[in-house]
């Protein structure tokens, strides 16, 4: 399926309920308020963590390429009496009325895009949204492979209305050269005898270190600085990073 398709429909709405966890929103606000603003979120989903930066009063705005995750941004944004920016585009196609000091994203969003033409289009849509002298920071990580006994394990919740809810890997399949790992999950809505089930692939596409700075560099992009997800320089051998680009001289 499109990527762009995947959180739509019943994956949104049991999106936040049965999230694994949510993102801490200290390294990012501690980007925006090193780097300036205004600042962009990619892929800014149901607004985590967005939202905590617009509530300290942060000048964020957000992008994501499914509509019904952004309307659930909206809801929560509502309840928090907190106003947002936000934009409805996918982040390979970005045009965006002006540009930034800080863009970035949270988490492992750029790994869901599906391949490296791909994400050579996203960040020539960063470099074009991007102030001269701003810096982004694309966060990377390499996914490990499930263990053989969380297949067919379910993760739970309840919902606002006492309805059942239930993700679960039902296969995953990877792919060393393409640098891909598809993971069939299926998520689940029982509310009584209603029963609603949809079964959905979630692609994530990982880069080495090499592979991404070549990328960057194509798209105008320069690698200025590779840490952890707390700010110290990144050992060789690390799979989670914090890549920081901005516009190559």
């Amino acid at each position: 399926m499109d990527p762009a398709d995947f959180y739509t429909g019943l994956v949104a709405e049991l999106y936040g309920p049965l999230k694994s966890v949510s993102q801490d929103p200290e390294p990012y606000a501690a980007f925006v308020e090193r780097t300036g603003v205004p600042a962009l979120e990619l892929g800014c989903g149901d607004g985590d963590p967005l939202l905590e930066l617009r509530r300290r009063g942060l000048e964020v705005d957000g992008v994501d390429s499914s509509a019904d995750m952004l309307a659930r941004l909206r809801r929560r944004a509502g309840e928090l009496d907190v106003s947002v920016t936000l934009f409805h585009q996918r982040m390979e196609s970005l045009s965006l009325p002006r540009r930034y000091r800080a863009i970035f994203l949270a988490g492992p969003t750029f790994t869901l895009l599906p391949d490296d033409a791909t994400a050579l289009a996203a960040l020539r849509g960063i470099r074009a949204h991007l102030d001269e002298g701003g810096v982004a920071l694309v966060p990377l990580f390499t996914p490990d492979p499930a263990p053989a006994d969380q297949i067919g394990r379910a993760r739970t919740a309840v919902g606002p209305d006492g309805a059942g809810l239930r993700v679960s890997v039902v296969s995953q399949r990877r792919d060393e050269t393409a640098r891909t790992q598809t993971t069939l999950l299926r998520y689940e809505r029982h509310h009584g005898p209603d029963v609603t089930v949809a079964e959905r692939p979630w692609v994530l596409h990982w880069y080495p270190r090499e592979v991404f700075a070549e990328l960057a560099a194509a798209a105008g992009l320069a690698v200025t600085a590779v840490t952890d997800p707390d700010g110290h320089p990144a050992p060789a051998h690390a799979t989670d990073l914090h890549v920081h680009l901005q516009p190559a001289t």
